[in-house]
């Protein structure tokens, strides 16, 4: 009863692994309720108190009787079936209550991923033991006598007082509500359930068996015939229904009928999507389905358990063609709700009584859980839900086919306000009033909803597609008069054609959304076997190549989506069945489809656009149906009087009797019986056949699979329903421990190899690289995983993030004892060891505290929840590379977890933590800036060094410096910084990641020069520093004669780590050659380079911008840096024009701009006297003089260096470069002022450069605002 594929799919295949099942419609018939030998026993694990009253309490029900006792391909499971007909117990009722018969179904999964499904009927039936009303009527006596103990003390006790007033206040209600039950006065009923037990779910056919079973029970005139006649009729002689097939047997009082889908047909599902979106609305049933498909946790809440069970059941089938792969468990029996600690995605039914709110309910872990109440119309998302693509266009295909069929999308608010009201309304009552003309309703409900924006915008929508009401009625009539030959009744027919338009409107998004998914399927290159061992290390589907193609309002979702366990089993399956014959069916029917939507999309169009293809597969399915139910493919035997004893099948009305089980023990004999019902193409083959059409492999490798899937997947599917020892509960506890860990594993692993990229890739892991919003994605789940290991084991549940809580308890004890030994040693310094060996000046080291980092973020007013406050927490530490040291830190205050867990928690089994920690320190291998690019709008303090140079004083400068510092999300202006200062900090909003500092002064004073060796920058939250060498002068007659200049920077790597790790990843760039920028006083004494060398570094520059411009958009690092950074484009062209560069005299500098303002004045010279040789040359010559003038009058002071770097980083913007660098080798200045070696003068070497620098032509290079200010070209 435990693991198994616990997949939704409702019943997608017969149900039982073992090929020597018949095909019989029901394996047991089972009676459930009170055993009179062994009494009233209170049932303690249904969690009821001994303060209600008697009669509300719950006892223990039994199997009262099976039929038959056992088949072998299917065990009969006691302790699951008798806990799933009656997951409450025994309720007694005296005859004032209402004892209206209940239906429900559910669902037991074996161990082999398997499922079974059950029907129950409960009703009441009178006590006559004397014994039990006796017994009833001594609790009362019990109860009332404790009652008035405790209610008549003193009343000073405060808790009490409330109670004592109410009680006091009538005395009259006190006696209504507590001696409610009098053996002289009261008749007593007690809960008695029927079941049936069938390997398919056919619902409505199983719900009317037992219904005319329930009437014949309770009708004044006897059934026609005993009624072991139908029951064994029933077990033995009704067959299922053959694929594609529909069948008709016999209830007691009437014929039932049911159908099932074919092979190549959406999967068998017999539950109301009607009843569904009447609860829930449209709106609230696709974001439940948003969170199914993204595998949070989902509870269900209602009074009712068919609603739990129809609202599971519909969900999880329309996921087609994925299936569920968690936890699954539609009715949570009472005595089960610890289950509800489960650190893993589920999907679970919880029984509310009716009385108490919401707000009653303790539950472990919010975080990430979507809270369904559905008898209140009600659904509580997680926080940040991904929207489902094409959300709005979806909900309004929905809403036409729902207003088709007359059933307002937005739910029907009234059926949640009386349950009772609910049970009685017949739909086609509301369909036929339609009929009748009341076409008005659906419009008037919609004013409920005006103030519902979907609603409001769905209603615009509907006018604007022009689908009127009364189009939509006429197809009411034409249905009515079809269904004149219908063999089922009206109601039913009506909700096969509405389950079947609903749940192919789903299906085909799946089908549009995934209809070129095969391409990127990873087909393993080694054989299955050694595939199988491997899977886990294996990438199935190419992610990120599936994702470039996607439409961007679609990649929150997908990105999300591709990371589940039911898109990693359905791709799994893909590899598994090759050719069709061993294609699980599922995947056969979805492969068709999606090979139909290729054909009409020949040339792919539409694929890969956002625009809305609606479904066209409605009426061929529909049809389908229809045929099926308009003529019956197959009836079974008539039930007939069985050879039972003289005097058997007597039994008074309104007792459900104690059936003969010697007739009912065994069936006839099985040649006999197949002989007897089955047409020719039902015999045995056949029907093995119909039982492999779910199995994915041959039996062997089958199990071999589920194996396997069981141990990849969570690890427990449907709890154990059998005695819930401690030792149980420990063990169930023991794998989900497990589980957590080997998931943590998985996903740091996979957020490495993410990360790491190109190198990674080269070595055999995973995929190329990863895009802003998988890597969202990615620490979106590690935070979800992080919740859901801080909520496992909690003692006390205290606001909706069980880690925040944990850290807010942490910062209150460290507030209370600052002077801990512990605490000490986490005020460690970043960055001691380098500063050992680097003795210029310095930044003080930041601090690493945990605390400080939670004050960051409590600081952050645009972050309101706990659940948000814990997201931003761990992203900050991710990208601080703290998240394991924090945690470890959190941790080690033991008597807090001891205080906040039980012992059984995750966090409380040493080993298992440990472990954990350490694949978390595996983050700190790589740089995320997943805080930085996430909270852009924040206010973060930066903090500022200059460092001048020592060799020439700077403290005699005089002038007044200022700065400015740039970064991807913007610049922060001017900033003035005081005289004599080198150290500053200020606050802006979030500048991104560090590009540019502009630093320069205004030449005012007497000793006006300064020698900037460098300037750093710090990000005071995420410790992020920047360094911006300089290297150069800044002042008139200096080096350039510069006032300012724009620094390019480079992130430092922090060596925090280097006790923890001996694993860093190199900068982001490195600084091979050092030419530029280090101090060097004049530019003549840099190394002299060989031609080779230039065209290499020239190479290498464009290649590094043409590489950038290939990456996604989100990845791409700073432009900046690959133009004017150290081996930038910059560098590398002023290599070019210093090579054979003559200096004329000893004492002065000539700068590549002085030529390239002579070379201005040459051409202007001739634009004048109109020498021009050709018209391309002219506009080259004008568009040159152009860009030089425009430097040339900035008002900004930037030396001859910076004007250069700014007039290539123009021509880069403007694809310019080559046209320029050709028109300067051919101009007489260059012959003048350089020599005849130089690079610039060599037509082959000049000629090659100018290639290379046309790659630059088809990329559109932006420049950063710093680079080109006060220029406007």
């Amino acid at each position: 009863m435990s693991g198994g594929s616990g997949g939704g799919g409702g019943g997608s295949g017969s149900s039982s692994s073992s090929s020597s099942a018949p095909g019989r419609f029901a394996d047991y018939f089972v009676i459930c309720g009170l055993d009179t030998e062994t009494g009233l026993e209170p049932d303690e694990l249904s969690g009821e108190n001994f303060e209600q009253t008697p009669l509300r309490r719950t006892f223990k029900s039994k199997v009262l009787a099976r039929y038959p006792e056992n088949v072998e391909w299917n065990p009969f499971d006691q302790d699951a079936v008798g806990m799933l007909c009656m997951p409450k117990g025994l309720s007694f009722k005296t005859q004032t209550d209402a004892r209206e018969p209940q239906f429900h179904s559910f669902i037991i999964t074996r161990e082999d991923g398997s499922r079974t499904f059950g029907f129950s009927l409960t009703f009441y039936e009178e006590v006559t033991s004397k014994q039990i009303c006796s017994a009833m009527q001594t609790l009362y006596h019990m109860h009332n006598a404790e009652y008035d103990i405790l209610h008549t003390t003193p009343t000073n006790d405060k808790d009490n007082c409330s109670t004592i007033e109410d009680c006091n206040g009538t005395s009259v209600s006190k006696l209504q509500r507590f001696n409610s039950y009098d053996i002289s006065r009261d008749t007593l009923y007690v809960s008695k359930c029927i079941c049936l037990i069938t390997p398919m779910s056919f619902m409505k056919a199983c719900r009317k068996v037992l219904e005319q079973l329930h009437r014949a029970v309770t009708s004044p005139q006897p059934p026609p015939l005993p009624l072991e006649s139908f029951i064994y009729n029933l077990l033995y002689e009704v067959p299922l229904p053959p694929a594609g097939r529909s069948l008709k047997f016999s209830g007691v009082y009437g014929p039932v009928t049911c159908q099932r889908p074919s092979t190549n047909e959406l999967p068998l599902f017999d539950f109301p999507i009607k009843e569904v979106v009447e609860l829930l609305g449209v709106e609230n049933m696709v974001q439940l389905f948003t969170c199914a498909l993204l595998e949070f946790q989902i509870l269900l809440y209602s009074q009712h358990y068919q609603r739990l069970m129809t609202v599971a059941e519909t969900i999880t089938a329309l996921m087609f063609p994925f299936q569920w792969q968690h936890v699954y468990v539609p009715i949570l029996p009472a005595s089960l709700l610890h289950f509800l600690d489960a650190p893993v995605p589920y999907l679970m039914g919880l029984h509310s009584n009716g009385l108490d709110d919401r707000s009653k309910l303790e539950l472990p872990q919010e975080a990430n859980l979507c809270f369904v109440d559905i008898d209140n119309h009600y659904v509580e998302l997680p926080e940040d839900l991904p929207q489902f693509p094409n959300k709005l266009e979806f909900i309004q295909e929905v809403s036409e086919v729902l207003m088709a069929f007359a059933i307002p999308p937005e739910g029907n608010l009234h059926c949640s306000e009386s349950a009772s009201k609910m049970k009685s309304l017949r739909t086609c009552d509301i369909v036929s009033d339609k009929r009748n003309g009341n076409i008005g309703s659906p419009i008037n409900s919609y004013k409920l909803l005006k103030e519902n924006e979907t609603i409001a915008r769905l209603q615009a929508l509907v006018k604007r597609t022009g689908v009127s009401l009364e189009k939509l009625e006429v197809r009411e009539e034409t249905g009515s008069k079809k269904d004149l030959k219908m063999q089922c009744d009206e109601e039913e027919f009506r909700d096969y054609q509405l389950n079947i338009h609903v749940r192919e409107v789903f299906a085909n998004r799946f089908t549009q959304m995934f209809a070129d998914y095969e391409v990127f399927v990873i087909q393993p290159s080694q054989d299955k076997e050694s595939w199988f061992t491997n899977r886990e290390q294996m990438q199935n589907f190419d992610k990120a190549s599936f994702l470039s193609d996607q439409p961007e309002p679609y990649l929150p979702f997908l990105s999300r989506f591709l990371e589940t366990q039911m898109f990693a089993s359905f791709i799994d399956n893909k590899i598994m069945c090759h050719d069709d014959d061993d294609k699980d069916p599922i995947l056969r029917v979805f492969d068709s489809r999606v090979d139909k939507i290729r054909l009409l999309n020949v040339r792919t169009p539409t694929l890969r656009t956002s625009m809305y293809q609606k479904c066209t597969t409605i009426d061929e399915a529909e049809k389908a149906i229809e045929l099926r139910l308009a003529k019956i493919d197959h009836t079974a035997v008539h039930p007939h009087l069985l050879d039972m004893k003289i005097g058997q099948g007597k039994y008074e009305p309104g007792f459900f009797p104690k059936l003969q089980s010697d007739v009912l023990s065994t069936g006839p004999a099985s040649n006999k019986w197949t002989k007897r019902n089955a047409p020719a193409q039902w015999r045995r083959k056949d029907r093995q056949k119909q039982h492999t059409e779910h199995l994915r492999l041959d039996n062997d490798q089958r199990e071999k699979y589920i194996q396997e899937a069981r141990n990849l997947g969570s690890t427990i599917r449907q709890p154990k329903l059998s005695n819930l020892s401690p030792s149980v509960i420990a063990q169930t506890n023991w794998k989900f421990v497990e589980g957590l860990l080997k998931e943590c594993r998985n996903k740091t692993k996979r957020m490495l190899v993410e990360k790491m990229g190109r190198e990674a890739v080269e070595l055999g892991h995973g995929e190329v690289n990863i895009t802003g919003v998988e890597e969202n994605t990615l620490i979106a789940s590690l935070c979800d995983l992080l919740e859901r290991i801080w909520s496992h084991g909690l003692q006390v549940k205290q606001g909706k993030s069980a880690l925040w809580s944990h850290l807010l308890h942490y910062q209150e004890n460290r507030q209370r004892k600052p002077t801990s030994g512990s605490f000490s040693t986490s005020g460690i310094l970043l960055d001691s060891e380098r500063r050992k060996s680097d003795a210029s000046p310095a930044m003080s080291p930041l601090r690493v505290s945990l605390i400080q980092d939670m004050r960051h973020i409590q600081n952050i007013s645009e972050i309101k929840t706990d659940v948000g406050k814990a997201r931003a927490w761990v992203r900050l530490s991710m990208e601080k590379k703290l998240l394991s040291r924090h945690l470890k830190h959190l941790l080690s205050d033991h008597e807090l977890t001891k205080k906040l867990y039980k012992r059984y928690a995750f966090l409380r089994c040493d080993d298992e933590k440990e472990q954990f920690l350490y694949h978390l320190l595996s983050f700190n291998a790589v740089d995320y800036f997943c805080f930085t690019n996430v909270f852009t709008t924040i206010l973060i303090p930066y903090h500022i060094l200059i460092v001048p140079s020592k060799k020439l004083g700077g403290s005699m400068f005089t002038a007044n410096p200022w700065i400015c510092i740039s970064g991807e999300l913007g610049e922060t202006g001017v900033l003035q910084i005081p005289r004599n200062t080198l150290e500053m900090t200020f606050e802006c909003q979030n500048l991104g990641k560090l590009t540019t500092v502009q630093i320069g002064h205004d030449n005012s004073g007497l000793y006006a020069k300064w020698l900037v060796e460098y300037v750093m920058v710090r990000n005071e939250v995420t410790g992020h520093t920047y360094k911006f060498p300089c290297g150069r002068w800044l002042g008139k007659g200096m080096d350039d004669g510069s006032l300012e200049r724009i620094l390019v920077g480079e992130l430092l790597t922090s060596h925090t780590e280097v006790d923890e790790r001996q694993c860093r990843t190199p900068p982001l760039q490195q600084s091979p050659s050092m030419i530029r920028r280090f101090v060097t006083i004049s530019p003549n004494n840099k190394p002299k380079l060989n031609t080779g060398q230039i065209q290499e570094s020239i190479g290498e520059a464009v290649n590094g911008i043409v590489k950038h411009f290939h990456k996604p958009e989100k990845e791409r690092g700073s432009l900046t840096l690959l133009l004017c950074g150290e081996g930038g484009l910059v560098s590398a062209l002023e290599q070019v024009f210093q090579h054979g560069f003559k200096s004329p005299r000893l004492f002065k500098n000539v700068f590549i701009w002085d030529f390239l303002e002579k070379a201005q004045g040459y051409y202007e010279a001739l634009d004048q006297n109109e020498l021009v040789p050709e018209e391309n040359w002219q506009t080259r010559a004008r568009s040159f003089c152009r860009f030089v003038t425009a430097i040339n009058n900035t008002p900004r002071n930037i030396g001859k260096d910076g004007k250069f770097q700014m007039l290539v980083c123009l021509g880069a913007r403007d694809h310019l470069l080559h046209h320029w660098i050709a028109l300067l080798a051919d101009c007489s200045i260059t012959a003048q002022m350089y020599e005849d070696i130089a690079l610039i003068k060599d037509h082959t070497l000049v000629n090659s450069l100018i290639r290379v620098l046309q790659t630059l032509q088809e990329f559109n290079i932006t420049l950063e605002a710093s680079l080109v200010k006060g220029i406007d070209i």
